[in-house]
């Protein structure tokens, strides 16, 4: 499981020019899954996400966590994340199956509001993903169980 995570002002998604998902200061998280993936990886990484010290603390150190600022994530599913770029032309079949995908995404979805408030993308659609990074900061986190 790979996450893209972005420390951000703001940040939207927009579907067929509708916004599906929006959030002020938090993270913006580009969410793949890998063939190999379970719960077990959305477990580990939701916990981890949240936990993240990203945040400047009042002398200005990357020392708190969204949690702690209030935040919000806005969790983007994007299989991108693992394409295969052996050659010219991108190969994704190590990305997980859309029908499984999409239910992982909904469980990691789960499990990240336990710790803050959510707004997704929409999982299979063609989305515009506007942001603001703050920093900027990007960080990627990765978890494969065996």
């Amino acid at each position: 499981m790979k996450l893209v995570v972005q420390r951000v002002t703001n940040a939207s998604v927009e579907v067929d020019d509708n916004i599906v998902g929006q959030i002020d200061e938090g993270l913006m998280v580009l969410v793949g899954f890998g063939d190999c993936d379970s719960e077990r990886e959305a477990d580990y990484l939701s916990r981890k996400l949240a936990k993240l010290r990203i945040f400047h603390d009042e002398d200005g150190r990357m020392n708190k966590s969204v949690m702690d600022i209030g935040g919000k994530l806005l969790l983007v599913p994007q299989f991108t994340l693992y394409a295969h770029t052996k050659k010219n032309r991108p190969s994704f079949h190590k990305a997980l199956a859309p029908d499984k995908a999409t239910v992982l995404f909904d469980y990691f979805t789960e499990k990240c509001s336990e710790f803050v408030e959510v707004e997704t993308g929409e999982f299979g659609a063609f989305m515009k993903v506007s942001l603001l990074n703050n920093g900027p900061v990007t960080i990627l986190l990765e978890k494969e169980f065996e």
